[in-house]
């Protein structure tokens, strides 16, 4: 185990003297900024044990920013680590301070999801969220953008037009990716099955789209069964995965295009088929993870949560800071695929 950093440490790391550090530390004298700035990033980056303070003190006098964070399934490790890497993006942004509200979507409804944004006008600057494509979420969106509140989609887009900007993977791309995986990945010739959660979940379209259309120029002899929708949920996948693994023995590739991916995965695994089934999920979680190193999955697509996080504040700083944009755009993330040897 190495030694605790000192501050010499840190002022050898960062360029300057002890005697800076040090004025920096306690105040005791007026630093440039880009110095202290300089002496906090050195700090924090050996782990030095007063880094945290050191950016306190350089910070204090920088406007701070409030962003509310609105996700979906409060439970879910997906959404809680997505919550902690917003919450940690905030704490160790370098050049602005943040406060960060989370609200969970108490449903999956076009009501739950409208009204928890709405819920975020006139208590934060910019909202970033989960959501459906929905007259009532567009409502809202409309809403917090009549009072000057930027809103930003993630994951899935929606309220095209009036949102600030999209955040997330390239929906279409990463059902082509996942297209490609499967073509690949089948251990036999036989029939596919796509889930999505519903018909407003923007992404899962794309999704499944793109999956489609990899398959009609590259493998069109492939045949699909109907769409599944599971509304995102666990024990609708289980029995859904059960009944068609039933009634179509010759059935080779299942892709959960969004949530309920555990169903799937436990369904395929208790049936003791998951050498003649390949599995494709979205998102790296526990129930996953443990998919990959059992067998029963046989690979994830997953969000760059870190990388996504960091866009978020950033993509919200720049509007706070400049102003809402005339023509709303997007910021693609590339998706990350884990297979077993990843592990």
């Amino acid at each position: 185990m190495g030694a605790r950093p000192t501050i010499e440490d840190v002022a050898a790391a960062a360029g300057v003297s002890v005697a800076t550090v040090d004025r920096v530390l306690n105040a005791r004298a007026k630093v440039r900024e880009e110095t202290a700035r300089k002496v906090s990033e050195a700090a924090a980056a050996i782990g030095y044990h007063a880094a945290t303070a050191i950016r306190q003190r350089v910070m204090a006098h920088i406007p701070e920013f409030h962003i509310g964070l609105v996700l979906q399934k409060e439970r879910h490790a997906f959404y809680q680590e997505f919550a902690t890497r917003v919450a940690e993006a905030a704490r160790n942004d370098p050049a602005r301070r943040w406060r960060v509200t989370v609200k969970f979507s108490p449903g999956q409804s076009p009501g739950d999801f409208a009204e928890t944004i709405a819920s975020m006008a006139g208590k934060v600057q910019a909202v970033a969220a989960t959501g459906i494509d929905h007259h009532e979420v567009t409502s809202a969106v409309a809403l917090l953008r009549g009072r000057g509140i930027p809103v930003f989609s993630l994951l899935s887009d929606f309220a095209q037009g009036l949102r600030e900007a999209y955040l997330g993977t390239n929906n279409l791309k990463t059902g082509r990716t996942a297209g490609w995986l499967m073509h690949r990945t089948l251990p036999r010739r036989g029939k596919i099955a796509v889930f999505i959660g519903g018909h407003r979940f923007h992404g899962h379209d794309l999704r499944e789209a793109g999956f489609r259309s990899y398959f009609r120029e590259y493998a069109p002899a492939v045949e699909f069964l109907d769409t599944l929708i599971n509304l995102e949920t666990r024990q609708l996948t289980y029995e859904t995965t059960q009944e068609i693994m039933h009634r179509h023995p010759e059935l080779a590739g299942i892709y959960c295009a969004g949530g309920g991916m555990e169903g799937a995965i436990a369904a395929l695994s208790e049936s003791g088929r998951s050498r003649e089934i390949a599995l494709l999920v979205h998102e790296l979680t526990p129930e996953s993870r443990q998919g990959l190193m059992q067998g029963s999955v046989s690979a994830v697509l997953g969000t760059p949560l870190q990388q996504l996080a960091v866009e978020i504040l950033s993509a919200s700083a720049h509007v706070l800071e400049h102003g809402m944009a005339e023509s709303p755009g997007q910021r693609f993330v590339t998706s990350l695929i884990v297979t077993p040897e990843s592990l």
